[in-house]
């Protein structure tokens, strides 16, 4: 399944989830497809956004070991079946982690264990994280799409 498929995927389930519980789960379900598209660029992406896109599969990687998911039942990003259009996917995958904050923010505000509060928190760091290395990527992106005008552009991936 494409980037911006998936991306659409975990923006309606997460804007559909009432419970923390829920919440939490798509929060991991974003960690994931961060982590997903990050890989998918590192290796099939330009040679310029190949080391951002590694910190950013690192990112997602470690945010998804901060969340515990008991009632997730797989990962979404496992389906990623490519990314048609890198800018498109990254401005959407930033999107996404900020509403994924901001969903983060109000399960911890509610939160009545301490435990869920501190995750939600890590969480929102993680995502905070994520979303630096997404404007990271969209940065080298413009670099490169700058130094490439006036020229033929090669294929993104």
């Amino acid at each position: 399944m494409d980037a911006d498929r998936l991306i659409g995927a975990v923006r309606h389930a997460l804007a559909h989830s009432r419970a923390a519980e829920e919440i939490v789960v798509e929060a991991w379900q974003a960690q994931a497809l961060a982590q997903a598209v990050g890989s998918h660029l590192a290796v099939n992406g330009p040679a310029e956004l190949r080391s951002e896109a590694r910190g950013l599969s690192e990112a997602g990687g470690r945010a998804c070991g901060a969340l515990l998911c008991p009632g997730s039942s797989g990962a979404r990003a496992v389906q990623l079946s490519g990314v048609r259009d890198p800018r498109g996917v990254l401005l959407d995958l930033g999107g996404l982690l900020g509403e994924v904050g901001i969903a983060l923010v109000g399960v911890a505000c509610a939160a009545d264990e301490e435990t869920l509060y501190w995750q939600c928190i890590e969480a929102i760091d993680a995502a905070d994280e994520s979303s630096d290395r997404v404007r990271g990527l969209l940065s080298r992106l413009a670099e490169r799409e700058r130094s490439q005008s006036g020229s033929a552009a090669e294929p993104m991936v």
